[in-house]
C-alpha cells in the first residue's frame, strides 16, 4: 500500500484524462488550474512515467497514461461503491426492515406510531418488496416474510397464521350483499394470488375456474374492492382494520386457513442486537393485541 500515489494526484489525473482539459478538470474538482497541474507533476514524478505529451499549453495522454487512466477509473468506481456500501450499513440507532408491501400497508404501518412513541430515537427504514431478502448481500437487519420456515442461517420468530375470508364494500350491489358461498361466486369477483381453492374446499364446493380480472398486487385488489367494483378473497390481517372502520364487510362466516404463516426473521449472527430484539418484543405485543381484538379467530403458529 505504500506504493500508492497521493489520492488528490490520482483524482486530478483521471479527471484531465477523461475531460481532455486541465481547466475542465479544475472546474469539476473545484480547485485552481495551477493546483491540477501541480498534482499531475506530482503523479508523474511519483511514477517515473510520462502520462502526457505537452504541446505548449495543450496536453495529450500518452499510451501509458491512457491505460493507467482506464484502470484508475475502474478503481475509483470500486472505491466509490465501497464507500456507498459502508454508508448504507445500518447504524446502531437504525432498524432496516424488509416487509411485504401488503402487510406493511394494511397492518404494520398503522401500528408504527406506537413504536415511534416508545422508541423516539429509533431511525426506522421500511423496505417494501415481494422479493425474499438475501441477508448476505443486502443491508437489512430483519424481515417479515411468509412461508413454511426453516430458512438456513436465520433466527425465526413465528408470528401468526392467517386466514382467508370473502369481503366487499358495504355499497357493493347497491348494499344487497351475498352471504352464501353460491351467492358470492355468482357475483363479480377479483381474483388474486391468494387463490380460492382452500375457501372452496371449506365451502364443500368443487375446485373450479372463476371469472373476473386477476390482480397480482394485494393492495390493488383491496382498493378495487373498497371502491365497490367486486368481491374478493383476502387475508384477514389485510382486511381487519378496514372491517373495523366499516370500509369493508365480511361476507358470511366462512373462512379458510392460509397456508403460509408470518415470521420475523433475522441473521443468527445478529441475534444479540438490541434493536432487533426490541422490535421483536414490540411486534409480539402488537400481535397479541391483534389476536385478542379478533377474538382469537386466527390460530397462532407458535
Amino acid at each position: 500500500m505504500n506504493r500508492l500515489p497521493p489520492l488528490a494526484a490520482l483524482r486530478a489525473f483521471e479527471a484531465v484524462a477523461r475531460l481532455g482539459s486541465v481547466g475542465k478538470a479544475a472546474d469539476e474538482l473545484h480547485v485552481t488550474h495551477g493546483a491540477v497541474s501541480q498534482q499531475l507533476r506530482v503523479l508523474e514524478d511519483t511514477l517515473g512515467v510520462s502520462l502526457f505529451l505537452r504541446h505548449g499549453k495543450r496536453l495529450s495522454v500518452t499510451e501509458d497514461g491512457r491505460m493507467y487512466a482506464l484502470r484508475l477509473r475502474m478503481a475509483l468506481a470500486d472505491l466509490a461503491e465501497a464507500t456507498d456500501d459502508v454508508l448504507a450499513l445500518p447504524r446502531e440507532d437504525e432498524l432496516v426492515l424488509a416487509v411485504l408491501p401488503s402487510f406493511a400497508a394494511h397492518w404494520l404501518v398503522r401500528r408504527l406510531p406506537g413504536l415511534m412513541r416508545a422508541q423516539p430515537a429509533l431511525k426506522l427504514t421500511l423496505r417494501a418488496s415481494l422479493e425474499m431478502v438475501d441477508f448476505q448481500v443486502e443491508r437489512v437487519d430483519a424481515a417479515i416474510r411468509m412461508g413454511a420456515g426453516g430458512w438456513e442461517g436465520l433466527t425465526q420468530l413465528p408470528l401468526f397464521t392467517d386466514e382467508l375470508l370473502a369481503v366487499a364494500a358495504p355499497s357493493f350491489n347497491g348494499g344487497v350483499l351475498p352471504h352464501t358461498p353460491q351467492e358470492i361466486l355468482a357475483c363479480p369477483l377479483i381474483r388474486s394470488v391468494e387463490g380460492w381453492g382452500h375457501w372452496l374446499n371449506a365451502a364443500g364446493l368443487p375446485t373450479q375456474t372463476l371469472n373476473g380480472p386477476m390482480f397480482t398486487d394485494s393492495n390493488l385488489v383491496i382498493e378495487a374492492v373498497r371502491q365497490g367494483q367486486a368481491i374478493t378473497l383476502t387475508r384477514r390481517s389485510l382486511a381487519h382494520d378496514l372491517l373495523q372502520s366499516g370500509e369493508l364487510v365480511q361476507l358470511g362466516e366462512l373462512t379458510a386457513p392460509y397456508a403460509n404463516p408470518y415470521w420475523l426473521v433475522w441473521p443468527s449472527r445478529s441475534q444479540g442486537k438490541a434493536k432487533v430484539q426490541m422490535f421483536a418484543e414490540w411486534l409480539e405485543g402488537e400481535i397479541a393485541d391483534y389476536l385478542r381484538a379478533i377474538g382469537g379467530a386466527l390460530p397462532s403458529n407458535r
